[in-house]
């Protein structure tokens, strides 16, 4: 598996997404988020599934991005039915970056500042 790190902003992105299913959904839902969330971050870092990968090109050389739903089947603690984030990331060296944790309703370019992706 490829090492990874996030950034402070992919790191802020996650403590806010399982908050706010905390709030909305319960403990339970919470707990699921965060295996799933845990699932793609693996997944990604494994180098298995390189062509699930989608390359972003408009937000910079090398950026992809890595949709949630891609790792229900490897998540461990129970269906997640509509995951709605995906990853944002790059590789650094030998280094996968994970730069945001991003909604798929958001505006990309809106919320991807150059640091978030090149810190």
């Amino acid at each position: 598996m490829t090492a990874y790190r996030l950034t402070q902003s992919a790191s802020d992105d996650i403590r806010s997404i399982l908050a706010w299913s905390q709030d909305q959904f319960g403990d339970q839902a919470r707990q699921r988020y965060e295996a799933l969330l845990v699932a793609a971050i693996r997944d990604v870092a494994s180098g298995e599934r390189m062509t699930r990968r989608r390359p972003r090109p408009e937000l910079g050389d090398g950026i992809f991005s890595w949709h949630l739903a891609q790792s229900r089947s490897t998540s461990t603690a129970g269906l997640v039915r509509r995951p709605r984030h995906f990853l944002i990331c790059r590789m650094e060296a030998a280094v996968l970056v994970i730069g945001r944790v991003l909604h798929e309703a958001m505006e990309l370019r809106q919320h991807l500042a150059s640091e978030d992706t090149r810190q």
